[in-house]
């Protein structure tokens, strides 16, 4: 039996305090979890190939920003579940790439190399690349018709699949030397067999328990603290909620960048959650609202939920046309920054954004067709797809 979910609204204020000051203890409850699912992700990515371990790893990490959105979804808040999931994807193409890419830009630096950095991407990271356009061109679908189903979520369900089908087929490679990991999951890779299996497992069951305890507790502190502070509701749980639950993710993937070598598994660690949000974090929002309903009924989105999904999918757009020729640079990195940063700082601005991402994306997609960009993972996909790897370098 999930809690109620508390209008704050309704409460004295002497309880919004109290409810508010538990999130001293579920903000961080939040983290630790998130940290405790990570490590064990971390470790199990050793056993299957890169692009498969990516998308695990990236599923994996994000299991706390289910959980949230799950209570929520629970409780049919549909502002809420909405402000939730397209908060959550534009942090992670408007400040996730960019930081990455920034980071990368620092070590290269550092390395003596002062102009022209690029995150380059492996010939296989197109499978990634390309797996964000299906669910994008389907959210379009999904905008117009302003709902939300349980057919929507199969069809999503589908497209998901499709990609761990197609990143499984992709052949091992070298990543991340267990010596780079952290103590945990390098102390849980060192134990002899069967021990080290027990103990990944270990890890998702503590953090998952954890998570179940805090996951409900720590939404109630959060909608408190937003009217204790007075910011608006939706507006905290769009940017603070994902910030909180995905942190980890970031933290793995900023180690990562730091590291030239593993700045492309950095990026593509965070495009495998841009693609299991869009996927099976959306997917999942339909399933758990009829169960709590006790019946089928499509999820409706009003005129503002329906801007806030059409401003994520022009993000979205631009982040794959950026992303087609398997480098990012210095300008996409600070352009996608700056307008994540203009619509956050000015939210009345959020029609003018979604103009400004697709007029961007109309730009490259005449470059596209132009050739002034080479359109390197739509054209190697098809081969990847046929043999699992490819011939030659893209």
């Amino acid at each position: 039996m999930v809690p109620p979910m508390i209008d704050p609204g309704q409460l004295t204020p002497e309880e919004t305090r109290a409810r508010a000051l538990s999130a001293l203890w579920t903000f961080p409850g939040i983290l630790f979890s998130a940290f405790i699912i990570g490590w064990g992700a971390e470790a199990a990515q050793f056993l299957v190939s890169r692009g498969l371990a990516l998308a695990l790893l990236a599923w994996l990490q994000t299991l706390p920003e289910f959980a949230v959105e799950a209570v929520i979804a629970w409780h049919r808040d549909v502002p809420l579940m909405t402000a939730n999931f397209t908060g959550s994807l534009r942090l992670l193409t408007g400040v996730a790439w960019p930081l990455i890419y920034f980071t990368a830009a620092w070590t290269a630096r550092k390395r003596g190399v002062l102009h022209g950095y690029k995150v380059r991407l492996h010939g296989e990271d197109a499978v990634g690349v390309c797996a964000l356009l299906p669910p994008l061109l389907y959210f379009l679908w999904i905008w117009q018709k302003a709902t939300l189903t349980l057919v929507d979520s199969a069809v999503l369900l589908v497209m998901y699949g499709a990609y761990l089908w197609a990143v499984s087929r992709m052949p091992p490679e070298d990543h991340e030397e267990i010596a780079d990991l952290p103590v945990v999951p390098r102390k849980v890779l060192g134990l002899p067999s069967p021990w080290k299996g027990l103990a990944v497992l270990g890890l998702f069951v503590g953090g998952g328990l954890v998570l179940f305890a805090v996951a409900h507790p720590f939404l109630n502190s959060m909608l408190a603290l937003a009217v204790s502070i007075g910011v608006s509701q939706f507006v905290f749980v769009q940017w603070v909620s994902p910030f909180l639950s995905e942190f980890p993710e970031k933290v793995t993937a900023f180690n990562w960048a730091r590291r030239l070598e593993k700045a492309p598994m950095a990026l593509m660690n965070m495009v495998s959650s841009n693609v299991n949000q869009w996927t099976v974090l959306v997917a999942m929002i339909p399933m758990v609202y009829c169960a709590s309903l006790g019946h089928i009924e499509a999820i409706p989105f009003d005129e503002h939920q329906r801007q806030e999904i059409l401003l994520t999918i022009a993000q979205g757009f631009l982040g794959l046309f950026l992303l087609v020729n398997l480098e990012f640079t210095w300008y996409e990195a600070v352009g996608l920054f700056a307008l994540w940063l203009y619509q956050f700082l000015f939210p009345a601005s959020h029609t003018f954004v979604t103009m400004l991402y697709f007029g961007w994306c109309a730009i490259e997609i005449v470059r596209l067709l132009t050739r002034n960009r080479p359109g390197t993972a739509f054209r190697v996909l098809p081969e990847l797809l046929r043999h699992g790897r490819l011939r030659k370098t893209a």
